[in-house]
């Protein structure tokens, strides 16, 4: 499943970068695919969109669509990851789960809290919201082992740092906002998971504990 999302991915970057070069269709596809699949801000506030459905479709389509071969390589190396650790510890399921709704709430944050009228694509809300769930399997590892929170404290405060930087270094030109509100899912994502692993081990354990308690039949 995970390889699934990530050579669907790819294989729509790879479409439009031949486009691009030429190769196949025209060059003019990106554009035209950006402004029917990218997050446009202004849709959420009177913006007239290409069809009916677009106001709600961009907050997945985003998220499939890169500026750049480059961009999706950075998006989909964490994606593949995390993606891998987290199918491993919460099942398959929870890959394309935490995806969309990274993707969603990004939109959502970028929604909210942009108001410029460039449009948003990449998968980065849904990679913060893998990275949301990792910090609190984490922070769960430590508490767990009676040992100090400080080192997961400090990569969130990197994850933060390297965000300022990429803002400042490319004028402007990042969703922040789409990356708040993915880390943000990721951590109410990552306690369900968690919690719900949890409550499944203390049942185990209560199970056995009643097992062992009543005398075999036999």
């Amino acid at each position: 499943m995970l390889l699934a999302l990530a050579g669907f991915i790819a294989l729509i970057e790879v479409v439009l970068s031949l486009a691009d070069a030429g190769v196949i269709l025209d060059p003019s596809l990106r554009l035209r695919v950006f402004a029917a699949g990218a997050f446009w801000s202004e849709l959420l506030y009177g913006g007239r969109p290409l069809f009916g459905l677009q106001p709600v479709t961009m907050f997945l389509s985003h998220a499939l669509l890169h500026g750049g071969f480059l961009h999706m390589a950075m998006n989909l190396t964490i994606v593949l990851a995390l993606g891998r650790f987290v199918s491993d510890r919460y099942g398959a399921a929870s890959v394309p789960t935490i995806f969309v709704l990274g993707a969603v709430a990004g939109g959502a944050a970028f929604g909210l809290l942009s108001r410029g009228g460039f449009p948003m694509v990449g998968a980065s809300g849904a990679v913060f919201a893998f990275l949301g769930v990792w910090i609190v399997w984490d922070w769960r590892r430590h508490r767990a082992a009676g040992a100090p929170v400080g080192p997961v404290l400090r990569r969130v405060v990197v994850l933060a740092g390297l965000n300022v930087v990429l803002y400042v270094g490319l004028g402007g030109m990042l969703a922040w906002e789409a990356h708040l509100g993915g880390f943000l899912a990721g951590l109410a994502l990552g306690t369900w998971y968690e919690n719900r692993l949890e409550t499944e081990l203390l049942t185990a354990r209560a199970e056995a504990r009643r097992r062992k308690a009543v005398p075999d039949a036999d």
